[in-house]
């Protein structure tokens, strides 16, 4: 579930990290690519470099620091990265003219697949580090600063790759960010269960689960700052598992249970999953806790269990409809996402039928889709029989248009229903408010409504493109 995004960290910080007394603050510039995991981890590098003084402006160019924060999932990630690193070079010199310093880094998992190679091809690049070790950026930025000036001409940038024994989340600050009415959580990280197309294992790690207290400690302290809504994030999140308080080891579900007991805190999201790791708890949490909205992202990738085995999936089509059912009759009312790859190696026309199935029985109120592309160093990549670009193309369309058809049947199916929606942000138009449905829709009221942050009663009146538009109900 993979979307570019572009994000200024956060603006605040302690007044008394100003450096010099009244100079201004260095400023800090980071984009981010990829998933949300990803627009977490750009926070907390935020938080990181708060006590250095750094804050955030919204364009690289006059940046003291930017950070590129990439993601290896897409095609062509590494190249893109280079491009951008082309562009902002020139940045970079403009500001040494001015007799400034920007220091260059990037981050996440093209720089843990690609580290070596973005120092010898873009040797402007002052640091690169990867999802596990941002939380050591203090001391990266330290040796930066000793190495001195003039790396170009023959210097070396600072390389961080490692996979820490201890995990970074003992290490990171308590945020210092505003968040807004929601917010994510990251739980989980790193994946054990190697799909054959997937390069998470090798750029994220093996799986490590947060303990409890620590997750418990964030979402209370992000209740007290007025979030609403937290999304619990993971590669692979309904693998979390950790001791709880009476002495058991806990998943995914017994967590869900006791962060629906923090004052304030009254929706509860997670991210993405897997389907072998849908345990009985966790089908009972949405069940039974109404603060567990009704929408579980819970990607497939195909409906044939020939091309699943290939993928190192672990499951058949009909072991995912059975779960589906039974989630569905937990909670009637869920919508399911999911993720689907076309065009595998392999893949029959006769497989591609299978997947199209599967779509037709499940319905989705949401799906990525994607074309098959190889990722260097995956099992998939050293497959045979790869199938044509154009034929994956044609087989793309296709399932996108009966994905699109389902989405827009389900939002349709809203017009007229009543629902609690979460405000988030001003409208585009004035007078608007944004807020949120329990199944991630955008909707849009009048601002009298509510004010950002309330949670409001409404009633859906109409169905737009790409939003839902309300009104109060009494």
């Amino acid at each position: 579930m993979e979307v570019e995004s572009l994000m200024a960290a956060q603006k605040e910080g302690s007044e008394g990290m100003r450096r010099g007394g009244g100079k201004a603050k260095k400023r800090l510039f980071i984009k981010t690519y990829g998933c949300q995991m990803n627009v977490y981890d750009s926070t907390r590098m935020a938080d990181v470099l708060a006590p250095l003084g750094y804050e955030a402006v919204d364009s690289p160019r006059g940046a003291d620091m930017v950070i590129l924060n990439t993601c290896h999932i897409r095609e062509k990630a590494a190249e893109k990265v280079f491009s951008e690193l082309g562009r902002l070079r020139a940045f970079k010199q403009e500001r040494a003219e001015d007799g400034g310093e920007m220091l260059l880094a990037v981050a996440g998992c093209v720089a843990q697949a690609e580290g070596e190679e973005i120092l010898r091809r873009a040797p402007q690049v002052d640091l690169v580090f990867g999802p596990q070790t941002y939380h050591r950026l203090p001391e990266m930025v330290a040796m930066t600063a000793r190495a001195g000036d003039g790396r170009e001409g023959g210097g070396r940038g600072v390389l961080d790759i490692d996979f820490p024994a201890e995990s970074k989340f003992d290490h990171l600050p308590e945020e210092t960010s505003g968040q807004g009415a929601a917010a994510f959580v990251s739980v989980q990280e790193g994946c054990d269960k190697f799909c054959s197309f997937c390069v998470v294992p090798y750029t994220r790690g093996s799986e490590i689960s947060r303990p409890v207290a620590q997750i418990v400690a964030e979402a209370k302290r992000l209740a007290e700052g007025g979030v609403r809504e937290v999304t619990l994030l993971g590669q692979n999140v309904n693998a979390w598992h950790g001791e709880g308080a009476d002495g058991r080891e806990w998943g995914l579900g017994e967590l869900l249970f006791r962060l629906s007991e923090i004052p304030g805190l009254d929706r509860l999201r997670y991210t993405t999953s897997h389907p072998r790791d849908m345990d009985d708890a966790l089908i009972a949490a949405h069940r039974d806790l109404p603060k567990l909205m009704p929408y579980l992202h819970l990607p497939v990738q195909s409906g044939s269990d020939r091309i699943l085995k290939a993928m190192n999936r672990k499951h058949t089509g009909d072991d995912y409809r059975r779960l589906i059912d039974r989630i569905r009759e937990a909670r009637p009312d869920i919508a399911m996402s999911g993720d689907f790859i076309v065009g595998f190696p392999g893949e029959t026309d006769q497989d591609f039928e299978d997947t199209m199935q599967l779509v037709r029985d499940v319905t989705y109120a949401q799906a990525f889709s994607f074309k098959y592309s190889p990722r260097p160093g995956t099992p998939g990549a050293d497959l045979g029989d790869q199938v044509p670009e154009a034929v994956k193309n044609e087989r793309l369309q296709a399932l996108q248009a009966l994905l699109t058809e389902q989405q827009h049947a389900f939002v349709k199916s809203l017009v007229g229903r009543e629902m609690d929606v979460l405000l988030e942000k001003p409208g585009r138009q004035p007078g608007q408010r944004v807020g949120r449905s329990p199944w991630l829709q955008p909707v849009i009221v009048d601002e009298k409504a509510g004010e950002i942050g309330d949670i409001i009663h409404v009633r859906i009146t109409q169905a737009g493109p790409n939003s839902l538009f309300a009104e109060p109900v009494s």
